[in-house]
């Protein structure tokens, strides 16, 4: 009786597990049954993770990725550091990733790093902003220089009479800011009624750029426009001038289209801002760099749109939307 019994207990065990088993499997999602398989491994390394613009590369990249059988990994700094940037693609080359899109960095380390990463059989593309000086496969993103032009032009079109120039940009020693200060600075040098009356840094940082636009309006109260060379520096100029109550007195031409900008750009404070295209410069990426890795050829530069928009160019449902808020 005792050997019938332990027998129909172990029975009974086997058969408990069996189908607690069959269960738990069933209520897996199916991708984890099955382990993926993909064409390439990618790394998107941004200039900073949680910042609004490079989620909208990320967007892009990973819808291609996803079309494309594409394994994407987007890592990097949590704030725009370089040692943290030049770590990061360091860690992926030593990875044997298929590929790495990066945003081009001008720090000293990184030329040479990009040039050893390409010299050992991985692909660079670089996105966004461009190292032209080393051996990058190819770049997709904004003409840098045309951008500050063409704000440079919108700030003269849009104003009249003297008009005294405060620029708040991201960086004094990236690239693509050094590219959009010349160029507005281009633009606006045969206006004589237009001077720059100071250059100051926000090290893409929302509390810095806060900082300057104070510190600004406190010392150069002459001071009639603003132009941020990055997404938060426009947003933050607008804080501040609101601060002050000189919406009607200051004019505001910042960068990208963050939901906080259009807002700014609804309500007057912002007067106008430069599109830039970040989820075509993300998607393009990795269908660049899939075609190199098959051995394509493919454009060593691709300038993604550029344009000015105004309040006026917002579809009209938002105006009504303002309108009915007054």
């Amino acid at each position: 009786m005792y050997t019938v019994g332990s027998l129909f207990f172990l029975i009974s065990c086997s058969f408990a597990i069996y189908y607690g088993y069959m269960v738990i499997t069933d209520d897996l999602p199916k991708e984890q049954k099955t382990a993926v398989k993909y064409n390439y491994h990618l790394v998107l390394v941004p200039e900073e993770l949680d910042n609004e613009y490079w989620k909208l590369v990320e967007k892009g990249a990973k819808d291609a990725a996803k079309e494309y059988g594409v394994l994407l990994e987007y890592a990097g700094p949590k704030q725009a550091n370089i040692a943290d940037h030049v770590k990061t693609i360091e860690m992926s080359a030593a990875s044997k990733v298929d590929g790495i899109i990066t945003q081009g960095l001008s720090d000293e380390q990184f030329i040479p790093l990009i040039d050893r990463v390409v010299a050992s059989g991985i692909p660079v593309v670089t996105v966004d902003t461009d190292a032209v000086d080393s051996r990058r496969m190819a770049y997709i993103g904004t003409d840098n220089y045309y951008a500050g032009y063409l704000a440079g032009k919108a700030l003269i079109a849009d104003t009249f009479g003297n008009v005294n120039v405060a620029i708040i940009t991201g960086s004094f020693y990236a690239n693509h800011m050094q590219q959009r200060v010349k160029g507005f600075e281009d633009a606006v040098k045969e206006e004589e009624r237009i001077h720059i009356i100071t250059v100051e840094e926000s090290e893409i940082s929302r509390v810095k750029a806060a900082d300057r636009a104070n510190q600004i309006l406190q010392e150069h109260p002459e001071v009639t426009a603003f132009f941020g060379t990055s997404a938060l520096d426009g947003i933050e100029i607008a804080h501040v001038v609101k601060k002050y109550h000189k919406q009607k007195q200051i004019y505001i031409i910042g960068f990208d289209t963050l939901p906080e900008t259009l807002d700014f750009i609804r309500e007057g404070t912002i007067h106008a801002t430069v599109v830039q295209e970040p989820y075509q410069m993300g998607y393009g990426a990795v269908k660049m760099m899939i075609d190199l890795i098959k051995g394509n050829k493919v454009p060593a530069i691709v300038h993604t749109d550029t344009k000015i928009i105004r309040a006026a160019d917002l579809p009209a449902s938002d105006h009504i939307r303002k309108a009915v808020n007054e």
